[in-house]
């Protein structure tokens, strides 16, 4: 769990700023949107084919 202590002198802002990159860090905010709809096992299949695609593509690219 990500979380951020605000000191006395620090303003909002910042200690927002600190949070919002140490979730950026952890990766929380891509595995929320990953995890936002079920995925039946073919349809995973099917995203893991396309991006292996990809990627040997650019590798020859």
């Amino acid at each position: 769990m990500t979380q951020v202590v605000v000191g006395e002198n620090e303003g909002l802002e910042s200690a927002l700023r600190r949070f919002k990159r140490q979730v950026a860090k952890a990766g929380i905010f891509q595995d929320m949107r990953k995890n936002r709809h079920f995925e039946t096992p073919l349809e995973k299949e099917k995203r893991k084919a396309i991006a292996r695609r990809r990627k040997r593509f650019q590798r020859f690219s």
